[in-house]
């Protein structure tokens, strides 16, 4: 059983920076792929970023790319996403996700987190 547990969350203005973090509980940590989620009210869950497990490659939705930086520690256990110049479209319950060897463009996880609320202000 994998679990994961995120934190960081919180309440920023525009342009403020933020780390989240997601602690991963299992025994092989470095042979999963983990990822970031999100979920603003009202609309779908979207996809923000991917690690692939060892950490060899990272992937970015759009809307993201040049701004947030995904990166991993196996002498942690953590995943992370740092969060840079945030934007009030940035507002979300953020999740991570994990899977088994996965490669890092993909869109489907096995184990996710409760999420993590992060709210952006202008």
């Amino acid at each position: 059983q994998v679990q994961l547990v995120e934190s960081g969350g919180g309440l920023v203005q525009a342009g403020d920076s933020l780390r989240l973090s997601c602690v991963v509980s299992v025994r092989t940590f470095d042979d999963y792929t983990l990822a970031w989620f999100r979920q603003a009210p009202g609309k779908e869950r979207e996809f923000v970023a991917a690690i692939s497990w060892r950490g060899l490659a990272t992937y970015y939705a759009d809307s993201v790319k040049g701004r947030f930086t995904t990166s991993r520690t196996s002498a942690k256990n953590t995943v992370y996403l740092q969060m840079n110049n945030l934007k009030p479209e940035d507002t979300a319950v953020y999740y991570c996700a994990a899977r088994y060897r996965a490669p890092v463009i993909i869109m489907d996880y096995d184990y996710w987190g409760q999420g993590t609320q992060v709210t952006v202000s202008s």
